[in-house]
């Protein structure tokens, strides 16, 4: 319940000294203040990683072919073997919870020859035979024209869909992309779309936009791969990770190639669920760590705050016995001194949290004039779960600060008090 009197005492007794009050106070604002600071700092840089991954079907997987390590039926070990498109039925068709199953095939890449032709312009780029899904797989925001369709795959159309990137190197600004027509390995492709990837694709952001996309139909038989898969991207449904079912997917694999059971070397992957697990665990670790520090500092703070207490509580000695002797309660004594406690460090770390407030707005507001999708630092924040829990910690500082000030009040007695010069 509100007391006036008991305010105006504990505001009184705070501002007699006020300077020792600031310093005293400094503490819990620098405690709170780094401990918010660091959090904020943490959520940047998960944002800036996470951000990275450009909207990424994380719950997959990518899979490929590799040399067999054991002899198996008959078959020699070192042997070569591809993936085929009935392998693909098969994972489709056996192993449940997958939400996709992309077979892709690839053309050229970085360092390779020019496989890339209009007019007098060549180039080297990445070429992918893809189905529709691997948009949803790997995000792309379409600039202009559609994404590859069902249609296109059924009848096998010569069509593309190139990167910002390969329309900057062939094609002259303001010129018209879709409807024309690229030499692909000597086979004319026409343009439908243009698109630029999200995030910065593991910090090759340039490269991510100089890529084509084309059917995978028409890939494999302008291409002559006939039923061969160069690799797989495989999503999981979100009630299953893809970690779980992998070891399906390989025994498929093993079982159509006449590979070894326990020939772990045969079948390469890189599972993003997993490594974006680690991602996560380690911005776990992150967060503890910010905690640990910043209450490490805080507590320095707190102590501060319980050593000030002491001398106040001694210097009110006469105060305590004069009040003791009119009857004031042990109680009454020691709620006293813990207000004045929590009061202090509530208003102190209050000052802190809004001081580190306005250095992240400050922070955010530089980083919304800058281009953010190739940094690892992007929107520092802190939740109202975060300011909660400060404000938690900060009233458990102030009852710890205060209690051994309010246990040593309460042991004076009004005789000895009252003798107290």
């Amino acid at each position: 319940m509100f007391n006036r009197d008991n305010w105006s005492e504990i505001i009184e007794a705070l501002t007699t000294n006020w300077f020792r009050t600031l310093l005293t106070s400094f503490g819990v604002l620098w405690g709170i203040f780094i401990l918010v600071i660091l959090l904020a700092a943490g959520k940047g840089l998960e944002n800036g990683v996470k951000q990275g991954f450009g909207g990424m079907a994380t719950n997959s997987m990518f899979m490929w072919s590799q040399t067999p390590s054991k002899p198996y039926k008959g078959l020699p070990k070192g042997r070569r073997y591809n993936f085929k498109t009935g392998d693909v039925a098969a994972i489709r068709q056996n192993v449940p919870n997958l939400r996709f199953v992309s077979p892709r095939n690839q053309l050229g890449g970085f360092g390779g020859a020019n496989n890339v032709v209009r007019g007098l312009k060549t180039g080297a780029f990445n070429v992918y035979g893809d189905y529709p899904e691997i948009i949803q797989q790997e995000p792309m925001d379409i600039t202009s024209g559609r994404f590859i369709n069902y249609s296109d795959i059924k009848d096998k159309r010569k069509v593309a869909i190139i990167g910002e990137g390969v329309r900057n190197d062939m094609y002259q600004p303001g010129e018209e992309v879709i409807g024309s027509y690229l030499k692909i390995n000597g086979v004319n492709f026409m343009v439908i779309g243009t698109y630029k990837k999200k995030g910065n694709n593991n910090g090759d952001a340039e490269e991510a936009q100089k890529q084509i996309f084309v059917p995978f139909t028409a890939f494999s038989q302008a291409f002559n791969r006939g039923d061969n898969v160069g690799w797989m991207a495989i999503t999981a449904n979100d009630e299953s990770t893809i970690t779980e079912l992998k070891s399906q997917v390989f025994d498929i694999i093993k079982s159509n190639h006449s590979i070894h059971p326990e020939d772990d070397r045969a079948i390469g992957n890189f599972d993003l669920h997993e490594e974006y697990s680690k991602i996560n665990g380690l911005f776990v670790a992150l967060k503890a760590v910010a905690y640990f520090v910043g209450i490490l500092v805080l507590l320095s703070g707190i102590i501060g705050i319980s050593n000030i207490m002491l001398i106040v509580v001694k210097e009110r000695t006469n105060e305590i016995g004069i009040r003791r002797a009119l009857g004031a309660t042990p109680w009454a004594i020691r709620g006293q001194i813990l207000m004045e406690s929590i009061f202090l460090t509530i208003i102190s770390g209050m000052a802190g949290i809004a001081l580190a407030t306005g250095i992240i707005a400050l922070i955010n507001n530089q980083l919304d004039g800058m281009d953010t999708s190739e940094m690892m630092f992007a929107n520092p924040s802190v939740d109202l779960g975060v300011v909660i829990t400060a404000l938690t910690i900060l009233i458990i500082s102030g009852l710890l600060a205060g209690l051994i000030p309010a246990q040593n009040a309460i042991k004076i007695q009004p005789v000895d008090a009252l003798r107290t010069e």
